[in-house]
Order: structure tokens, then C-alpha cells, then sequence
């Protein structure tokens, strides 16, 4: 280490040190800010509020339910772009990584126009089987998937385009088929990376903002989740939102020990 540091220059120069240091810093402060003014000593009779712990639990369950879906959907989607053999790839992946740089807002008006009551889709769904999912619960599970799948896709193919192929050619030569091949070589191979991006999906959800407030709405107890009650709690009671944006905060920061040894933890 002290070599590399001798071959690369010795000190550190300041044109680079001190904008780093102001980078690091505006990240971090507003954070400390956010901690420094949290009512630590209400905040477990907060978090045992009714407004609060609704609000906290109705966004568990839609954050895992929406990560389920992904993993459904998202897992055979990722082999498909890693491994099968189909025209366009490189279309169908910029496709897939579009709800990333998509606007959430934009995300819940484009479902709303294809699940709602009148959409291409959501108006079969009313007039067969009766079923509406704006401004339901099932319709925060459906947001929170849209904006949260293609961290689990592009995390999932990166695995997969990393693990080695003649494990699986191997399982072909001795008769296994291309779906036993996946279940018994393939994914245990790559299940550190479904792992990172199970977690990452879920914690995207969890934060899924502007995709629920347009395609699910704001109803207390349905579609009220945490980010939502931040938001409304601001103008209100902001000691609220202050323990909810901590919760949040902590999950974050949870989810980034969960993945430090993929992300974290650089050479040393």
C-alpha cells in the first residue's frame, strides 16, 4: 500500500481533497441534521402511535409483497437477458433500466393509463372479474414492483453474466435440461447477487414515493405508506415526519451494511 501511494504521487493534492471534502460533507450534514433534530426521547411512544405504526406496517408489507413480485418476474427476466438467445437484447435491457431515469410521477401516470378503470388493460380487469387496483393496497404493491424490479434485473444479470457458463454445460452433457441446469447449477452460483439485489429491490420500495401517491393515492390504513405520511406529517406534525424520515433513514443504512461486502468495502 505505502509503495502504490509512493508510484502515485506521494501527498494528496488539495484541488482534489478539499472538494471531496465538501462533497463528503453535503451529503453527510444534512443526515447528522436530520438525527440531531429527531425527539429521541418520544420516539418510541411515536413509533407506537397508531398514525405512525399503520404507516409503518402497511409499508413492510407492501415493500415485501412488491419485492416478491420482482423476484418472480425479475429473476426468469435477468436470465433471459444474460443467457437467452432472443434478437434485441441490448433494446429489451435499456427497456428494462427505463423506470431508473423515469421520473416515479411519470412511472404511476403510466400505470394509472394501463391498470386503471379505463386503461388498455385495467378496463378488461373491471369488466371480467371486477377488479379495480388504483387506489388500492394491491396498487401500491404494483408501484413500489414498477420502480423497484430493474435494481434486482440489473443485479441478478451482472451475476449471471459473471458465473462462469461450463457449470452449465457441464449439467447439459450429463442430461440435465436447461431448467434443472438453473435450479440446481445457476442459482446457487449467483445467489450472492440475488441476495444484494433482493435487498436493494426492497429497500426501493420501501421508499417508492411519487409511482403510489399518483397510481395509489393517499387513503390512511390502504395506501398511506411511510414515505406518503412524511410527506403530509411536514405540514402538520413535523416531529412525525422527523421519526419516520429516522426509520427510513435507518433502513437505509441497514441495507448498505447488509451489501458492504459488495459495495462497502473497497480494496484496502
Amino acid at each position: 500500500m505505502t509503495s502504490t501511494r509512493r508510484r502515485t504521487g506521494g501527498r494528496l493534492p488539495v484541488a482534489l481533497v478539499l472538494p471531496a471534502v465538501l462533497g463528503l460533507a453535503f451529503l453527510l450534514v444534512p443526515l447528522v441534521g436530520l438525527l440531531v433534530r429527531a425527539p429521541w426521547s418520544t420516539l418510541p411512544s411515536r413509533l407506537s402511535s397508531p398514525s405512525v405504526g399503520e404507516a409503518l406496517r402497511l409499508s413492510l408489507v407492501c415493500a415485501s409483497l412488491a419485492t416478491v413480485v420482482c423476484l418472480v418476474l425479475g429473476v426468469p427476466l435477468a436470465w433471459l437477458l444474460a443467457r437467452g438467445d432472443v434478437p434485441g437484447r441490448g433494446v429489451l435491457r435499456a427497456l428494462v433500466t427505463v423506470p431508473l431515469v423515469l421520473p416515479p410521477v411519470v412511472g404511476g401516470v403510466a400505470l394509472l393509463f394501463v391498470l386503471g378503470r379505463r386503461g388498455l388493460v385495467g378496463q378488461y380487469l373491471d369488466a371480467w372479474f371486477g377488479v379495480s387496483l388504483p387506489f388500492t393496497t394491491a396498487g401500491v404493491v404494483l408501484a413500489e414492483a414498477f420502480v423497484a424490479m430493474p435494481f434486482l434485473v440489473i443485479s441478478v444479470e451482472g451475476a449471471l453474466r459473471a458465473a462462469d457458463p461450463r457449470y452449465e454445460e457441464a449439467a447439459a452433457t450429463l442430461g440435465a435440461s436447461r431448467w434443472l441446469a438453473f435450479r440446481r447449477v445457476t442459482l446457487p452460483s449467483i445467489l450472492p447477487g440475488v441476495v444484494a439485489g433482493t435487498v436493494l429491490c426492497w429497500a426501493r420500495a420501501l421508499g417508492e414515493f411519487g409511482a403510489t401517491i399518483t397510481f395509489a393515492g393517499n387513503f390512511p390504513g390502504e395506501t398511506t405508506t411511510m414515505p406518503l405520511a412524511v410527506y403530509l406529517a411536514l405540514e402538520t406534525d413535523p416531529d412525525a415526519a422527523i421519526v419516520l424520515s429516522v426509520v427510513l433513514l435507518m433502513v437505509s443504512v441497514g441495507v448498505l451494511a447488509a451489501l458492504r461486502d459488495r459495495w462497502i468495502s473497497g480494496p484496502s
